[in-house]
């Protein structure tokens, strides 16, 4: 950058800033910064040393104010202002030119700075967006890939999961229905050997035991020591739902029904009751003990 004044050019100046005021060597800096609109300010060292050569030729003087040297301009000094007037009318138009001229670099400086800026951040940019997208892309393949791998397992387990549950509702109806052709069983047996027990008895309990096991209502007590045939398809109606226990209760329900039926049609004695008190008893003892088997 050229000189913002010429020989000589920044003494005369400094003599035409204190015909304006006295002023203190700090506030003649101050005031050329602001004629050249913040674009140069003299440094102390420049200023101060030609203040004191000017007060040597006796063109300025000072007086001290608060322990600061206030200038002021002497007789001699405007002589001197007078006798250049046409070259501070110059001087002024320099002044201009080189705010102009100063303005115009600082621009170019500024432009220029601010291009090289906007092409390193473009390129920054760039180089970070493409890093970015190399970064975003691995990322999403991963979890692609996590994704994909924990889908096959969820589906391996839910496969395995559901052969279990096959193989346990296939055991769980095999167990239901061993059990209830046990029950159906039992109860054929201990009605078997209730028919028995109830033919040797003879009475009414015969009669009540032959309408529930041979399925009918024989006018007349069965004669002691006859047999009574058992009826193997009784309560065959009784389709199976499944659950044991479920059927265990219906035939149960059956046996109650049958056994109520005969004794109101037959009538039941106080010796017939606790008779039948006893087989109940020994049946439900047996029962109990096989259904406690399972």
């Amino acid at each position: 950058m050229p000189p913002v004044f010429a020989h000589g050019r920044l003494r005369l100046y400094l003599l035409k800033l204190l015909d304006e005021a006295p002023r203190h060597g700090y506030e003649v800096i101050r005031l050329l910064e602001e004629r050249f609109q913040g674009l140069y300010a003299p440094s102390a060292g420049t200023v101060y040393p030609r203040l004191a050569k000017l007060e040597a030729e006796g063109l300025v003087t000072y007086a001290t104010e608060g322990g600061r040297k206030v200038y002021s301009i002497t007789e001699a000094g405007r002589a001197e202002l007078a006798d250049r007037s046409g070259e501070l009318a110059d001087l002024e138009l320099e002044i201009r030119d080189s705010v102009t001229e100063l303005a115009a670099e600082i621009r170019d400086d500024v432009r220029g700075a601010a291009g090289d800026l906007r092409r390193e951040m473009r390129a920054a940019a760039s180089a970070s967006a493409t890093r970015v997208e190399d970064e975003s892309w691995k990322a999403a393949k991963e979890e692609l890939r996590k994704a994909r791998q924990e889908w096959k397992e969820q589906a391996r387990r839910a496969k395995d999961e559901s052969r279990r549950a096959r193989e346990e509702a296939q055991q769980a109806r095999r167990q239901a229905k061993e059990a209830q052709e046990r029950a159906r069983e039992e109860v054929q047996r201990i009605a078997s050997q209730l028919q028995e027990q109830f033919a040797k008895s003879g009475g009414v309990l015969g009669s009540l035991a032959g309408a529930w096991l041979g399925g009918s209502t024989p006018a007349e007590p069965a004669a002691s020591g006859t047999p009574l045939i058992v009826d193997t398809d009784w309560a065959e109606d009784l389709t199976p739902s499944g659950d044991a226990a479920r059927d265990l209760d219906r035939l149960l329900d059956r046996f109650r029904d049958d056994v109520r039926d005969a004794a109101r049609d037959h009538g039941v004695s106080p010796a017939q009751l606790a008779e039948a008190r006893a087989h109940l008893a020994a049946a439900a003892s047996r029962l109990t003990g096989t259904l406690h088997k399972s």
